[in-house]
């Protein structure tokens, strides 16, 4: 998974009533664009990321 500062997060729920959550990568810590991201969900709170099978990046460019 490669990443970049703007791209989205989208976490997928895993189980019926959660809902999916959606946040910002402000800062990408792993080399080349590789997790671990920090992310800002749109909730307003900040999260270190490791993402896992049930997560998607949506480049910036493709969300314009």
């Amino acid at each position: 998974m490669h990443a970049a500062v703007g791209d989205q997060l989208h976490i997928h729920s895993r189980s019926v009533g959660m809902v999916d959550q959606k946040g910002k990568i402000i800062e990408v810590r792993g080399s080349d664009g590789e997790p671990p991201y920090l992310v800002r969900f749109e909730d307003g709170h900040t999260g270190l990321i490791y993402p896992g099978p049930d997560c998607n990046i949506e480049h910036e460019e493709a969300i314009r």
